[in-house]
């Protein structure tokens, strides 16, 4: 395939793309408590990073906080996908909030992970960007054994109490060649760095990443839809470019494209991060059509069909009003 291969304008399509499994459980889990309990439910941060999905489920009576504390007693409150730290649990039980954990089983695994490795005394190296969500609760899991590595700057500064006995985890919506690159810095300071049990970044992310390296050298733009809060997103904007595309940029919405980047623009690449609903997929391919891309071809890597089952708690209870 190349970028002269057909006449015309065209668009080509990334697959996979959009909602990976933990995110439809992580959404479907707050629509499933509205519809059980009645609105509102409280949903700490946000539930993902889109804010599309956020002010959806805001009209439907879901009310987003920043912190446990701003929940009043008793009520019913959704721990987002990305996680939190067992404080939060804590402080949610001792306020008498009913809880419903909606943090993406693969979230949970990296948890996991850091409270093994702490138990065992290791030096935990979580490669991860400061403040966000994720890295919060993974670190809260282990905090005097966990030690942020915000990509290869901060690799100099590392400082471990016994380098045999260290392991790297990762955020699990990093770019898989940032953190790789991250690591292998790593390894040349601490040559006894252990690796993840298994590969911590998600299989989504590492999927649409894949997606976007195959199209973009085909592109001379490439459009993800997503929000400017969402890391996996983020990611696959820098991910484009470095795989080759003419320019690359992150919307929300068809509305936000500059008609002046579509300028001598021939190829267009268009995919969307894991937070993000088809809709506004299907939203920028309309608008393209508009403009005279009506040539739409996906390009598919691979094929998902992992999905998990909803948190426990709204598997095991009924409604209570």
């Amino acid at each position: 395939m190349s970028a002269t291969s057909s006449e015309g304008k065209r668009v080509l399509l990334a697959a996979p793309r959009g909602y990976c499994a933990g995110v439809d459980r992580a959404v479907i889990a707050v629509e499933k408590a509205l519809e059980t309990y009645g609105p509102p439910v409280y949903v700490r941060k946000e539930i993902v990073h889109n804010r599309h999905v956020v002010e959806t489920l805001a009209e439907r009576g879901a009310i987003f906080v920043a912190e446990a504390d701003e929940v009043p007693e008793g009520a019913i409150v959704v721990f987002s996908a990305h996680g939190v730290a067992p404080s939060v649990h804590t402080e949610a039980a001792e306020r008498g909030l009913r809880t419903i954990d909606a943090t993406c089983p693969l979230v949970t695994k990296v948890h996991h992970e850091a409270k093994r490795f702490a138990k065992d005394d290791y030096d935990i190296l979580l490669v991860g960007h400061h403040g966000h969500e994720e890295v919060e609760g993974t670190a809260g899991e282990a905090p005097n054994h966990v030690q942020l590595v915000d990509g290869p700057r901060d690799v100099a500064a590392v400082k471990v109490r016994d380098p045999e006995k260290v392991v790297w985890l990762s955020q699990t919506t990093l770019s898989v060649d940032e953190t790789m690159e991250t690591v292998r810095q790593l390894r040349e300071r601490f040559p006894g760095l252990q690796d993840p049990p298994s590969d911590d970044i998600c299989y989504a992310t590492q999927n649409r990443q894949v997606a976007v390296k195959a199209m973009a050298p085909h592109c001379d733009l490439v459009l993800v839809v997503g929000s400017q809060n969402s890391s996996n997103s983020k990611r696959l904007v820098e991910v484009a470019l470095t795989a080759g595309a003419g320019a690359s940029y992150l919307i929300d919405y068809a509305r936000e494209i500059d008609e002046s980047w579509l300028g001598g623009v021939r190829t267009v690449g268009l995919t969307s991060g894991a937070s993000v609903p088809e809709i506004l997929v299907q939203g920028v391919v309309d608008y393209l059509a508009e403009r005279g891309w009506v040539d739409v071809e996906e390009i598919s890597t691979a094929e998902e069909s992992l999905t998990f089952s909803l948190p426990r708690e709204l598997r095991t209870r009924r409604a209570r009003r």
